[in-house]
């Protein structure tokens, strides 16, 4: 008779940590637990990340994609969505960059998982390993509502507005593969 257990070890709380994914991978990855269940009509997402200075490459479809790092000390990103508008908006530096209109009417369910360092081709189970991030993410934040401009002003200056979906500095989260948790300087 053979027994198996399984561990989910969680960690809690990144703040003033980075996460740091060295290499193109298919297998590295962080799990991000929510302080709430998934159930969005509405949200915003903001992060700090660091990539490469300059990056080209096609996508899937045949589109080429260009990135420019921002500035030395990375890119911040939000982007905001309204189920019931389907108004999309990114926000880089703290400044507007981008409306469009994007699956107006839809929600998201419940139960899903926050994945960093991956595009998942089915539900966490394969990746493939071009479409990995390589590079570094840090300060992930989220709420179930859209912030107004002020706010994600506020949010890129580092000043303090509470979270109710991830909370850098509180979150739970497993890492899996080589993902590496390095102390900001």
């Amino acid at each position: 008779k053979q027994c198996t257990h399984f561990i989910l070890l969680q960690t809690l709380g990144l703040g003033g940590k980075v996460l740091l994914f060295p290499t193109k991978t298919n297998t590295s990855f962080v799990k991000l637990t929510p302080e709430k269940p998934l159930s969005l009509s509405a949200f915003t997402l903001c992060m700090h990340g660091e990539v490469d200075e300059l990056n080209v490459w096609r996508e899937k479809d045949g589109r080429l994609s260009l990135y420019i790092q921002s500035s030395e000390d990375g890119t911040h990103l939000c982007v905001t969505w309204d189920f019931a508008t389907g108004l999309t908006a990114s926000w880089v530096d703290g400044h507007h960059s981008l409306f469009k209109i994007y699956r107006k009417g839809h929600s998201i369910r419940p139960g899903g998982t926050v994945l960093l360092g991956q595009d998942p081709d089915a539900y966490v189970s394969t990746f493939d390993r071009d479409q990995s991030f390589v590079g570094e993410i840090t300060d992930v934040h989220m709420w179930d509502h859209v912030l107004s401009g002020s706010q994600i002003k506020v949010v890129y200056s580092n000043q303090e507005l509470k979270e109710n979906v991830f909370d850098w500095n509180t979150i739970r989260y497993d890492i899996r593969g080589d993902v590496l948790v390095v102390n900001e300087s």
